[in-house]
């Protein structure tokens, strides 16, 4: 069994998705309101809902889940670019049979970052690394309300349907450790389970005042087609030597609490 990981592993996940390229933010006028059901991906048994009210370029997130490892981080992202679908709980999309749907084998649903869903400061894929300003899931939950700019990008992706929120980090041994024998496929000193997709829902229209339908254990992945895959998987390694700074970043914020 390799040795149980500490969180700085996670950041690793964030660090797997090439960065969108940014432009100005473009006037968007009216409000809209988008909902999501967050299925379990992994079979990490997370589920919960998600709701994002734009009004122009500023974005409303709340965001609740439960089945999460507790007392970790868990990296959390609008992605954004591909289909705008998940993978299925199965391992359907395990293509190279190591048990795990992993971080490449997912992304050709979900796409590139677009916003962070840090609890304070910058949004950008930026800080795709920022481990020590991701929710804890204090008891295996998360509840997650924050309003900041998004840009004309990730706009015009929840426009076309292809926005999702993704929620990375899974415990599926259950040993209460990011750890186990099958290795992360963007870093081989890394366990998978640091860097695994644990929830993801895509969002859709809804009206506003509306909360998600169907309840948290409710909603599902699917295996819509592949296009994009390529464009999304290039790079994916690109970004691995910066998972030094959020590791900084965790140890920093564990003396703090210490």
């Amino acid at each position: 069994m390799r040795k149980a990981f500490a969180l700085p592993t996670v950041a690793i996940a964030a660090a797997a998705f090439p960065l969108f390229a940014m432009s100005a933010a473009s006037a968007h006028e009216g409000s809209s309101s988008y909902q999501a059901n967050l299925a379990s991906v992994n079979g990490s048994g997370v589920s919960g809902t998600g709701m994002v009210t734009l009004d122009g370029n500023t974005a409303t997130v709340k965001i609740q889940a439960s089945g999460l490892l507790a007392g970790s981080p868990h990296a959390q992202h609008f992605h954004i670019g591909a289909q705008g679908t998940c993978p299925t709980n199965g391992l359907e999309d395990d293509a190279d049979g190591d048990g795990f749907v992993s971080v490449t084998e997912a992304a050709k649903y979900y796409g590139a970052i677009g916003t962070s869903l840090t609890l304070d400061g910058d949004t950008s894929p930026d800080s795709g690394l920022a481990v020590d300003r991701f929710p804890t899931a204090e008891g295996g939950s998360i509840s997650y309300d924050r309003t900041f700019e998004v840009t004309d990008e990730v706009h015009q992706a929840f426009e076309a349907g292809t926005a999702v929120i993704v929620l990375h980090g899974i415990d599926k041994d259950g040993s209460g450790a990011y750890d186990g024998d099958v290795v992360s496929d963007l870093d081989e000193s890394l366990p998978m389970e640091a860097t695994a997709p644990a929830a993801c829902g895509g969002l859709k229209a809804a009206q506003m005042g509306t909360t998600p339908s169907g309840g948290a254990e409710t909603g599902a992945g699917s295996t819509a087609g592949l296009e994009n895959q390529g464009a999304i998987g290039v790079g994916a390694l690109a970004a691995v030597g910066a998972a030094a700074a959020g590791a900084v970043a965790y140890r920093r914020r564990q003396a703090d609490q210490a």
